[in-house]
């Protein structure tokens, strides 16, 4: 299990260090671990202990802090890489120090940062990249619907202004669901 002295530690190595550390590819339970087993203790109603108990809660806190401390600067440094791999096509360096979801979100900020770029490239030589969206006026209230990716969509009120895939759109506007603003 974690530490508070591990944490301390990991925070220290990112702090100081431009490229991002290496940590133990279960780091993020073991923290939660920690965490968890701090924030019981620091809980407990006993006046016994009252000191103790005292320290355990601002141990927790100071845990808490320390923790996010170290997310929030190797996502900034994941950010860093996510551009530069973008800008000269290299994306391996320091992917080994990558924990799993970290290395997931790299390869999504990639593809979005390329995607803007053939975007912007498409723009500026005159090719407009053909729009699926269509801006919409919803004519009667909607619930929650899946797209095409079986991703939840609304629930949107009678009046207010969306814009979505065309598809859904069409279909929306067959149903007397919505009217297509953009056309």
């Amino acid at each position: 299990m974690v530490t508070y002295h591990d944490l301390y530690e990991a925070l220290r190595k990112e702090k100081y260090n431009e490229e991002l550390q290496s940590l133990p590819k279960d780091f993020l339970k073991s923290a939660a671990d920690y965490l968890k087993e701090k924030k019981d203790i620091s809980e407990k109603k006993d006046d016994l202990f009252s000191d103790a108990i005292i320290k355990e809660k601002k141990k927790f806190e100071n845990a808490k802090a320390v923790f996010k401390e170290i997310i929030i600067r190797r996502k900034k440094k994941i950010l860093n890489l996510a551009f530069i791999a973008s800008e000269t096509g290299i994306s391996k360096r320091d992917f080994e120090n990558m924990l799993s979801y970290e290395k997931e979100l790299f390869e999504n900020v990639v593809k979005s940062l390329e995607k803007s770029e053939e975007f912007i490239n498409a723009e500026m030589s005159g090719e407009m990249l053909e729009n699926n969206f269509s801006l919409v006026r919803f004519l009667d209230s909607v619930g929650v619907f899946l797209d095409g990716e079986g991703q939840e969509v609304g629930p949107f009120e009678k009046g207010e202004i969306a814009n979505m895939d065309r598809e859904i759109a069409e279909i929306l506007r067959k149903d007397g669901k919505v009217e297509i603003l953009d056309d």
